[in-house]
């Protein structure tokens, strides 16, 4: 870290000409004091603050979506930057990191650049005089929440990081400027009073009623409540407690970085956070959502199914269960590059499809009796290859009268509101659907089919698409172009979903089974249109009985994320911190054929790369420049 850029300068121009509203950073502002005279320019200084937050709704940005195994891109990648990519693949360095957002570079974000910003605002807002007490509280609630965030963040990626609480002196000597990195617990310790000095802060909006037009994406309680859940259920995990792994790794003061003995009371505190934001987001009017219905749209139960699970994520207008929408990174190109090309048309703003689920996701998806296809005791997972041919009853899953593999048969709700694949269903482009199939688009995805790989680039390499990222109200012209039908919205951070899943694992681990640590996960699955854990199990599952045990009930908690929370970028973290990263990391991708046309010869795995990940890459590797800059810094283990 180049602690000798110390706070006095500000960064000009990072949004260059955009105008939303957290977009905005001071222009021509030549010293601090000149940035905190008036309100404007610390309105600004405001918005640079959270001008860091990292853009997770761009498929090129967001280091956690393109990092595991949820989705896979050709080799050599094209039309892609294939940062986070290559570190799916093994290719991460600790000379020149990827994703370094350590120092800022390869994708990756300054964060320790934000955090001083966020230090230069807390310590210079008091002079702005014409600002009234309210808005000035509710700034520096604000960027206290920012700080907090960005040392989480690089806290997931690093591990024990420096605790830049506040801003070195220009006069620091060389030794003041050789900061350590705090262990594990200081940093949760650090991270959590910022977010309490937050939440406490009675002028900072529970939620922004009426006002998200104008201030959608500016933190409230809510976020922050449930931030310090998701802060809390990390530093409980295995990762983070008790990890032997890494009980060896110490600073040159000789303090363990890690801490050595496993302490189950970090499970009652994350239950407990995870208990008031939830509690917190309930009188504020959060619940899970369900799609409202459109007068453009005429859907039967079926398709209504699939919207209330795939508008969750993708409505800005009237959704009840997004509690962090991220207008600093709008899903706009990401929903081109998931889209297979569904109508003809030649236009170069069209649907590309590149971005590619792999076969583990699809298989990771329930049976529709909710229960994983390999214990469904109704569904024949040795068959999951054969073909088979659409009936009428299943024309709203897929195309009546065609062909495809049994793995697309009988699933879940949400693998058919997540997931495309070839002959599967593609409601959307404002088309009905309430009796017929007539008009419904499908994906025809074999080769030389309107899906399938006619060039170098912009195809499927693995035969899926995600469907999951497209709003369902953005549409392709006949010409196929759809930017100009694009609807875009902000890319949703934390969900209901989300925290009702962490506080039934964090129940799980202190208690085990119980009605009160099902009742979270049922919540979600009644609206994904599965039965309850205890029902699916009973009646369908080989293993009838895993849900009354902690660790059967732990795998299906573990499942239940990766399924509800596929394709938004949270199943890397999940894995790393429930250290599975290494188990899940070391296996095959794969996908089907997709230079066959015929449906027999189509539907054959194909290997595409074997994954490998291994104990270090728990943690990316600080860059041997900062190494040597701060001679006060350790490497992670294994670099």
């Amino acid at each position: 870290m180049r602690y000798k850029l110390l706070c006095i300068t500000i960064l000009l121009g990072i949004c260059g000409a955009c105008n939303k509203y957290l977009d905005v950073v001071p222009d021509n502002v030549p010293t601090i004091d000149n940035a905190f005279t008036l309100r404007t320019s610390a309105e600004k200084f405001l918005f640079t603050c959270y001008s860091y937050m990292p853009a997770n709704g761009s498929f090129n940005d967001n280091a956690a979506f393109n990092t595991a195994d949820e989705v896979w891109y050709d080799d050599p990648i094209r039309d892609v930057d294939p940062t986070f990519f290559n570190i799916a693949r093994g290719l991460q360095s600790m000379t020149s990191p990827l994703g370094n957002f350590w120092g800022g570079a390869s994708r990756g974000t300054a964060l320790f650049t934000g955090i001083r910003d966020c230090n230069t605002f807390l310590a210079n807002i008091h002079k702005v005089r014409e600002l009234r007490d309210y808005e000035r509280e509710r700034w520096i609630a604000e960027v206290k929440f920012l700080k907090a965030y960005y040392h989480f963040f690089l806290f997931r990626i690093y591990g024990p990081v420096p605790l830049i609480k506040e801003n070195l002196d220009i006069s620091a000597g060389p030794e003041e400027v050789q900061v350590y990195r705090e262990p594990v617990d200081s940093c949760i310790h650090y991270i959590v009073q910022l977010l309490n000095e937050a939440a406490a802060n009675e002028h900072l909006p529970a939620r922004l009623e009426g006002t998200e037009n104008t201030e959608l994406g500016r933190i409230t309680r809510g976020i922050v409540l449930a931030l310090k859940a998701k802060v809390l259920v990390t530093a409980a995990s295995p990762l983070f407690n008790g990890n032997p792994d890494y009980a060896r790794l110490t600073d040159n003061k000789g303090r363990q970085l890690f801490p050595a003995a496993y302490n189950p009371e970090k499970w009652a505190t994350a239950a407990q956070a995870c208990k008031e934001a939830i509690e917190f987001c309930h009188s504020n009017g959060y619940a899970l959502y369900h799609f409202p219905g459109n007068f453009g749209y005429k859907v039967n139960d079926i398709i209504q199914q699939q919207l209330d699970i795939r508008a969750a994520m993708t409505d800005k207008q009237a959704n009840t269960e997004v509690i962090w929408a991220n207008t600093n990174s709008m899903a706009d190109d990401m929903q081109r590059w998931c889209m297979p090309l569904i109508a003809q048309g030649a236009s170069t703003s069209g649907p590309k499809g590149i971005i590619s689920p792999t076969m583990k996701m699809v298989e990771m998806f329930y049976s529709r009796n909710g229960v994983p296809i390999t214990e469904d005791r109704t569904w024949d997972y040795s068959r999951r290859m054969v073909l088979r041919t659409a009936t009428d009853a299943e024309k709203f899953y897929i195309k009546s009268g065609e062909q495809t593999v049994q793995l697309h048969f009988d699933r879940e709700p949400r693998f058919y509101a997540d997931v495309a694949f070839d002959r599967g269903v593609w409601f959307g482009n404002w088309i009905n659907n309430y009796n017929t199939d007539s008009a419904l688009y499908f994906v025809k995805g074999r080769a030389t089919e309107i899906a399938s790989r006619k060039g170098i680039s912009n195809y499927s390499v693995t035969g899926y698409w995600v469907k999951k990222t497209v709003n369902i109200e953005s549409s392709a012209a006949t010409d196929g172009n759809i930017k100009s039908g694009m609807v875009t919205y902000p890319w949703p951070e934390l969900r209901l979903a989300d925290l009702y899943l962490l506080y039934a694992e964090a129940l799980n681990e202190q208690y085990g089974y119980g009605a009160e640590t099902t009742r979270w996960i049922n919540l979600v699955r009644a609206r994904a249109g599965i039965p309850s854990v205890e029902e699916a199990w009973t009646s369908f599952s080989k293993n009838p009985s895993k849900y009354t045990t902690k660790e059967g009930l732990r795998e299906i908690i573990q499942q239940e994320r990766a399924i509800e929370l596929a394709f938004e970028g949270q199943r890397y973290w999940d894995l790393k911190r429930w250290k599975t990263a290494h188990i899940a990391l070391n296996s095959p991708v794969k996908g089907w054929d997709i230079t066959q046309n015929a449906a027999p010869s189509y539907y054959k795995e194909v290997l595409l790369f074997n994954q490998r990940f291994g104990m270090r890459d728990y943690f990316w590797p600080i860059e041997n420049g900062e190494m040597i800059i701060n001679k006060n810094l350790v490497q992670n283990p294994g670099w």
